[in-house]
């Protein structure tokens, strides 16, 4: 029984508390069971027993006096390590940060979906300072893809253990951040739904930041309905407004460019299995190029890559110090990359950035893009490890697809398509312009079920 309500959907789980059928209280002690059983230690950093059932007993007191504060009341969520949590030291996946003075307030979000009625269960492991779409961790250790049957692979990062969390039943839903890729890569290499936002709807205070200009948060679950849930619920709704969307009629364009580039030969065959199923049910799918993946790969050969620059202004003073040596080698080797960036450089990326933003939204108008999340999928960790040429290689090749989305602005969801080699997991991306969120998450609501292949 103890991983059975974390193996649930937000949906699931929410109809069984609601109905009185389980008490919020034995769900959280469900939950800690579950994650103590699990053999797996890296998934959490932190675990939040004495908080979360603090809150499942105001949860469960408001349901039985029949104050229930809506769907959400009761649902355990874990959150990445970069979310304030009041009381704590906020370490981003570092233990450079671990003597940090504590947080005087939990992030904006995290009180927000307290507000909602949710259990914060603990935090869960990432990549150092989120600087990474692998998720290995040298400090708290890697948590392991629980698809892998071979040999221990990685779980994408950088929510690395918030997609290992989900995916093996251990919370229903975990937080995650996204400058590249960070929702999308877990979700699609763990076989869950990764839901990445529009930069800027919703609050960010309390985050840990990577790039401002290009971090965004979103939840990885179980299904569309749950991330339209709880993204409802972070934009201080108290029910979503997003409405089912018939497929039929709907223009989907796939890039003919970049992103099919080294694509593995079973997410590619996952991907169009995806888009052949679209097709029968009515969605117009068509091929289209988009200049500005090329474009965006040129500009940061010439000038350097925007979040690298923005990392590297903001650990700077860091990396010159001491605290250097205690980092990941490869995310300080990464981040130092940002001082050959100059500030005539950073100008330039800003205003090629504005100018493709602009010359892609008119070019896609009110369609769709889609592609696969990554163009492989979870790779061994142990060569990884081993070898730091391969490490960046395949870092860059796993956050290449995603990485354009979080360059263009655009909302992106993740959506299992099948497997692909060694039986892992395919994401399948759907993705829209900024702030056209509703709109894509209206059609991933109908799409899902067939971008996986259920029988509808």
């Amino acid at each position: 029984m103890a991983l059975t309500f974390g193996a649930m959907s937000i949906a699931q789980l929410s109809l069984i508390i609601q109905s009185g059928k389980a008490d919020p209280v034995d769900v959280a002690e469900a939950i800690f069971d579950g994650i103590e059983q699990y053999a797996d230690k890296a998934v959490f950093t932190v675990l939040l027993r004495e908080r979360a059932l603090r809150e499942a007993h105001a949860s469960s007191k408001r349901i039985r006096d029949g104050r229930s504060l809506g769907a959400l009341d009761g649902i355990p969520i874990a959150w990445k390590d970069l979310f304030d949590i009041e009381g704590m030291a906020t370490t981003a996946g570092s233990v450079v940060l671990a003597g940090d003075a504590p947080a005087k307030r939990d992030a904006a979000v995290v009180t927000t979906l307290k507000n909602a009625g949710m259990l914060a269960i603990g935090r869960t492991n990432m990549s150092e300072f989120a600087f990474s779409g692998l998720g290995i961790n040298p400090h708290y250790g890697t948590p392991e893809n629980p698809h892998s049957r071979d040999e221990p692979r990685i779980p994408g990062g950088s929510s690395s253990g918030a997609g290992v969390a989900v995916a093996a039943g251990l919370v229903p839903v975990a937080m995650g951040t996204d400058t590249g890729g960070s929702v999308r890569i877990p979700a699609a290499l763990n076989g869950i739904v990764g839901y990445k936002a529009t930069r800027g709807r919703y609050a960010m205070e309390g985050v840990y930041p990577l790039s401002t200009s290009l971090d965004s948060l979103g939840p990885l679950c179980r299904s569309v309905q749950d991330a339209i849930w709880v993204d409802a619920a972070m934009r201080g709704l108290t029910a979503p407004t997003i409405a089912w969307q018939s497929l039929k009629g709907i223009e989907i364009v796939t890039p003919r460019n970049v992103v099919f580039d080294g694509l593995g030969a079973g997410v590619a065959e996952a991907f169009e299995g995806g888009v052949k199923r679209l097709r029968a049910a009515g969605a117009l799918v068509s091929p289209l190029e988009i200049p500005a993946f090329d474009e965006i790969l040129a500009l940061m050969a010439k000038h350097g890559a925007l979040v690298t620059a923005e990392a590297f202004a903001l650990h700077r003073e860091r990396l010159a110090g001491p605290e250097a040596a205690r980092r990941d080698h490869r995310v300080v080797m990464r981040t130092r990359l940002g001082e050959k960036t100059s500030m005539p450089d950073y100008i330039a990326i800003l205003a090629a950035r504005a100018r493709l933003i602009a010359d892609t939204e008119r070019l896609i108008g009110n369609r769709l893009i889609a592609f696969p999340s990554v163009a492989h999928v979870a790779p061994p960790i142990a060569a990884l490890e081993r070898d730091d040429e391969l490490f960046v290689a395949t870092n860059g090749k796993t956050l290449r697809n995603t990485a354009l989305g979080n360059f263009l602005d655009w909302c992106g969801v993740s959506i299992p398509c099948g497997k692909g080699e060694a039986d892992m997991p395919v994401g399948f991306l759907l993705s829209a312009p900024a702030n056209r969120d509703d709109a894509l998450l209206a059609v991933s609501l109908a799409a899902e079920a067939i971008i996986r292949g259920d029988q509808i």
